[in-house]
């Protein structure tokens, strides 16, 4: 079986940022923290499977958090075009995941169960909960699933061979992380449910987070199902950006190969 490709594309950062709100207690809680915001995907010959869609100018807007290129644009150096894009692996619905799904119109979504629910449920009527969702994002997700283009999950699945989801939950009810086989071993895009190294190498939690406890296991399962932990890619780290190679252009990077260094916090 041949091993897939995976490419992190950049398409916004946010710097006016502070370590207080990446983790909780930070000892150091005033000092900068930059974050940069990804989608990514991954290739095997023709093949090809969107993780995540980021956010459009309309979000960006309407949150104060301006993009840097629109994602549809990000990914054209890849010779992707929104509307051949038949497959997202959506590793859970907030703006910065989610946003993008209507820019692709014919893709079907993976995602997990207990996140239709959590969406669409009781705890979206508390404020502190529904802040990193949007209606109209949610929306989509339904006319996609009355159209048929939506596959639920619960738990671990295999998508293809050499892909697989797993739920972790934790910063989002249904938060999914997903595991690649690529030349460098078993890859494991975190996405958010480890936002920078720092949260599961030094156990810290991010604030973000409806269950505290399944963040914090979440770490574990990252470090089981990755063949390494220098082979867990976080969902919103700038190192990403220091210890991979740059692919297609200068805001791609070329995960497969593997880290070009070690991680050192």
């Amino acid at each position: 079986m041949n091993d897939w490709e995976i490419h992190a594309v950049k398409y916004a950062d946010r710097n006016a940022r502070t370590r207080r709100d990446s983790f909780i207690l930070d000892d150091n809680h005033d000092a900068p923290h930059a974050m940069d915001y990804f989608v990514w995907v991954l290739k095997r010959g023709n093949e090809v499977i969107l993780v995540d869609t980021g956010y459009d100018s309309d979000e960006a807007a309407a949150r104060g958090r301006p993009i840097a290129m629109d994602p549809r644009e990000a990914l054209r150096p890849l010779d992707i075009t929104p509307e051949a894009v038949t497959d997202i692996i959506v590793t859970h619905l907030h703006y910065d995941h989610a946003g993008g799904l209507h820019m692709f119109p014919n893709a079907k979504l993976h995602m997990q169960s207990a996140e239709m629910a959590f969406a669409t449920g009781p705890c979206m009527c508390h404020d502190h909960l529904r802040a990193p969702f949007t209606a109209g994002h949610i929306c989509e997700v339904v006319k996609r699933l009355y159209s048929g283009k939506v596959v639920f999950y619960d738990g671990e699945a295999e998508i293809i061979d050499g892909v697989t989801v797993h739920c972790i939950g934790g910063h989002s009810r249904g938060l999914q992380c997903v595991r690649v086989r690529t030349e460098a071993g078993w890859m494991v895009l975190a996405s958010d449910a480890s936002h920078y190294y720092e949260n599961f190498m030094a156990r810290k939690a991010f604030p973000i987070v409806v269950d505290l406890q399944d963040m914090m296991d979440g770490f574990k399962t990252l470090e089981r199902l990755a063949s390494h932990p220098r082979l867990i890619v976080p969902g919103h780290d700038p190192l990403v950006r220091e210890v991979f190679p740059v692919g297609a252009a200068p805001h791609i990077h070329r995960l497969d190969p593997g880290p070009t260094r070690d991680i050192k916090l």
